[in-house]
């Protein structure tokens, strides 16, 4: 057949190893990691998932080769630890079976081992092991590796990788970037040793060369061998593109396939993760550059989710494979969607950095827009109903849709009521900011898939107890979502003031000197949103944090980007709304004019709670989901959304 992309669906062989297609999903550390080191059965499901999906490669991340030095944070494949073997095998298995290829990906972290999951108050008493004697910013102190230590985790590769290959594992990954150990020797930032492993770039490959020597000895010829290193370490004193383009013709001699990716976990994160103030593929002209230069296959990542930008990288000779992560928790399937040419129905990854923040918060994976993720095993997949039923969804916002998406799944007969003529609840608010534009397409993705599955969808018409009556369901899910919060504060409703909500409607009236009157997440993205536009942006916010709602992973980035484009007012209670901004006591008492012609209102939501209760007992079967039940997150709302599906 005629691929819509066919450079993304074409098949590659590396080694003696075939891959379906071009989409590889990249490392992804696993989450019920037993306390011995064993890949457990949620973490084996979560990997399946990406095969089934129809991903070429599907990379299990991360397996620490030497526990003696190495922290525990990650599994280990050894043959002294019981059932190591057959949990990697099962896990390589459930890849394999559905024509992935099943690869491993061996690290081990050196200075920064184990310790950015520990407690800080015990992070005091412990040391770890690196290039060189030195201390971390955070106090922990890191010893020197002697060169018969070297030696031992050399051969630790070796025989961990040999392991890996018995366990059904057809290719590995040598983790060299993202400022873990390897990275940490082929840095001039952090290698500063005297010996053979430090002083020119020779000497500080040696290590890698090692390493990929005894990965090569364990498993032979024309077994796949990926070497990931950062093309970049995009920091002042870290090693630069050109010194990459160096490292890469250093080691090519010794892989099969050389993956490109960017900066460094710890003084980095949002270059190796990109966020969402970031460009698509906004690394892989790091990639692209190191390609000139090598004979081996190359790889990118970096943000991608777009088929078609994929799909340019490879014909225009950029890389040859394009790894995801996040946009496969998104969607798992969206390999098989762009072979099938049915990329209309790809979920995209918003990069709100849900899943990351939920590892760091609770160790389990979650993501936004796909409540299977991290519940693989849960019994969670959609069933047909045993008795198909009526069921009215009132409201089309994102849980709404998602949920009568999951019914209609289920063989239900299923109406979906929107009182706006437009779907998509309060993501119609992110239209009109460019980096947010994917919450706005999550609704559309969502409607989309809810028609093709079946769902009549009526906007333009209200749910009333009366239309309930009307309709006679089986079932009703009350996702009615929430309304702005404008407290009775003096000029709030005055005529240069404008709710957050609306912007997107009423962005035209905004002067070139706006006062955002609330800190939250939504008042922080668009004060952020109108600093990119030039305007001159004041921030007011009562407490003395800003975005306390943002999760832990995307706060810090968020916070950078408000230090770019805003002037920051914390500590300032909003007392009125003038023509020329906002009157305001600060933490002193003292009254303060934050200058202004536009206000955008942005101090919170409140649910719509009188007809929620409106609406309660008004089926047989009913659910109060989202912003409905109480003002949360989209997370919730679509996980809300497809178990109350689910429980009909």
């Amino acid at each position: 057949m005629t691929r819509k992309y066919p450079h993304l669906s074409s098949p590659i062989t590396i080694g003696r190893v075939t891959f379906r297609n071009r989409m590889f999903s990249a490392p992804m550390g696993g989450t019920d990691i037993t306390n011995d080191g064993c890949i457990g059965p949620k973490s084996t499901a979560f990997y399946e998932l990406r095969g089934k999906g129809g991903a070429g490669a599907v990379t299990v991340s991360e397996c620490m080769v030497h526990p003696e030095t190495d922290g525990s944070h990650a599994y280990h494949l050894d043959t002294t630890i019981l059932n190591s073997l057959a949990a990697a095998t099962y896990t390589a298995d459930a890849i394999r079976r559905h024509g992935a290829i099943p690869s491993l990906e061996l690290s081990h972290s050196g200075m920064y081992a184990g310790t950015y999951m520990t407690d800080k108050s015990k992070q005091k008493s412990m040391h770890q092991w690196g290039p060189i004697d030195t201390t971390r910013p955070d106090g922990v102190q890191v010893r020197a590796l002697t060169e018969e230590m070297i030696a031992d985790i050399v051969a630790a590769y070796g025989r961990t990788a040999a392991l890996a290959k018995r366990a059904g594992f057809e290719m590995l990954m040598i983790h060299g970037g993202h400022g873990w150990l390897i990275n940490q020797f082929l840095s001039p930032y952090f290698n500063h040793r005297t010996d053979r492993y430090g002083g020119s770039l020779e000497n500080r490959c040696r290590f890698a060369k090692e390493v990929l020597g005894a990965v090569r000895e364990a498993v032979g010829p024309d077994f796949p061998i990926e070497f990931r290193m950062s093309g970049s370490e995009l920091f002042d004193g870290g090693y630069t593109l050109e010194d990459g383009v160096e490292i890469a013709k250093q080691l090519e001699s010794y892989i099969d396939l050389l993956h490109v990716s960017a900066g460094t976990y710890q003084r980095g994160f949002g270059n190796t993760h990109p966020s969402m103030f970031r460009p698509h593929g906004c690394n892989v002209y790091l990639a692209a550059e190191i390609k000139k230069h090598v004979s081996v296959p190359v790889a990118t990542i970096g943000g991608l989710n777009d088929p078609q930008q994929m799909e340019e990288i490879i014909a225009e000779g950029k890389a040859d494979i394009v790894y995801m992560a996040r946009a496969l928790l998104a969607d798992p399937f969206l390999p098989r969607k762009v072979m099938e040419g049915r990329d209309d129905e790809i979920v995209h990854c918003l990069r709100c950095f849900t899943c990351m923040a939920e590892r760091a918060a609770t160790s389990t994976r979650r993501c936004t827009v796909n409540p299977l993720i991290g519940r693989e095993l849960d019994g969670c997949e959609i069933q047909p109903a045993p008795e198909k039923k009526k069921v009215l969804v009132a409201g089309g916002g994102p849980g709404g849709l998602y949920a009568a998406y999951t019914a209609a799944r289920r063989g239900h007969q299923v109406v979906l009521c929107e009182k706006e003529p437009q779907l998509g609840g309060i993501l119609k608010s992110e239209q009109a900011i460019p980096f947010k534009r994917e919450m706005y397409e999550l609704a559309n993705t969502y409607a989309l898939l809810a028609r093709k599955a079946g769902v009549e969808i009526r906007t333009s018409v209200e749910v009333t107890p009366a239309y309930v009556e009307q309709e006679a369901p089986d079932a009703l899910i009350i996702a009615v979502g929430s309304e702005p919060l404008v407290p009775p504060i003096p000029g709030l409703h005055g005529e240069n003031v404008v709710l957050v909500n609306r912007y997107y409607l009423e962005k035209d009236r905004v002067a070139d000197d706006v006062v955002v009157f609330g800190g939250g997440l939504a008042g922080c993205e668009c004060a952020i949103h109108l600093g990119m536009e030039g305007k001159k942006v004041h921030l007011v916010e009562m407490r003395d944090t800003l975005a306390p709602d943002a999760n832990v992973r995307h706060r810090p980035l968020l916070l950078a980007e408000i230090e770019k484009y805003v002037t920051v007012h914390t500590g300032y209670r909003g007392m009125e709304v003038r023509p020329d901004g906002i009157l305001c006591q600060d933490s002193d008492g003292q009254e303060q004019l934050v200058p202004g012609h536009t206000v955008i209102c942005a101090l919170g939501q409140r649910s719509r709670t009188a007809l929620v209760e409106a609406l309660r007992d008004t089926a047989p079967y009913t659910a109060i989901i989202g912003d409905a039940s109480r003002v949360s997150t989209i997370t919730n709302a679509v996980y809300w959304g497809y178990h109350a599906a689910l429980d009909i």
